[in-house]
């Protein structure tokens, strides 16, 4: 386990409910990983165990439920990098797929980073907090209730006025979810 935050039980992240320090969630520009850290992040699964690219990109989607999940554009050319780095070696399986494992000089990067990897998965554990804590439990439960009725609803309507009147009551609950928000400093 990394930093207070870690992996989280079984595999997922976080701290649990309440757990956070608060603090930011995402990277610089609204991304899930500032620049360089996914390099971290998946020698981090490689000292789990060996993965392939299709594994190491489920294994994120799985351990963020479901919010976030890198693109092969990232997670392939980071592979190649760590390779070329020493700090990965790619071996072809039985079936012809290419699994990676971490090398000792991988694990001993991974240890002299150990901060910079610890920030990283806190940063992610506040993430996970916040977006799975109590609170947000019960928005996106009344979420999913405003979607299930949308569409229930309005999949069977033929009237383009009854439809409008759907549109703009969604409208109308975004804008007082926005004011609600502004009201908050949030």
């Amino acid at each position: 386990m990394w930093g207070s935050g870690g992996w989280g039980e079984g595999g997922s992240w976080g701290r649990g409910p309440g757990g956070g320090r608060g603090g930011r969630h995402w990277g610089r520009g609204g991304r899930m990983f500032e620049q360089g850290d996914l390099k971290y992040v998946i020698l981090h699964l490689l000292s789990e165990k060996p993965r392939h690219g299709y594994e190491i990109i489920k294994a994120l989607e799985e351990r963020l439920g479901g919010t976030y999940s890198p693109s092969p554009g990232a997670v392939y050319p980071t592979l190649t990098m760590l390779e070329e780095m020493g700090y990965a070696r790619g071996t072809t399986d039985e079936a012809g797929k290419k699994v990676y494992e971490i090398t000792p000089e991988g694990r001993t990067y991974l240890e002299q980073n150990k901060s910079s990897v610890d920030e990283i998965f806190d940063r992610i554990s506040d993430f996970a907090t916040s977006f799975f804590g109590p609170p947000m439990i019960e928005v996106h439960q009344a979420f999913k209730n405003v979607a299930r009725a949308t569409y229930a609803t309005a999949t069977r309507l033929k009237d383009p006025e009854q439809l409008k009147r759907i549109k703009e009551a969604l409208d109308r609950a975004a804008s007082e979810i926005e004011k609600a928000g502004e009201k908050t400093g949030s």
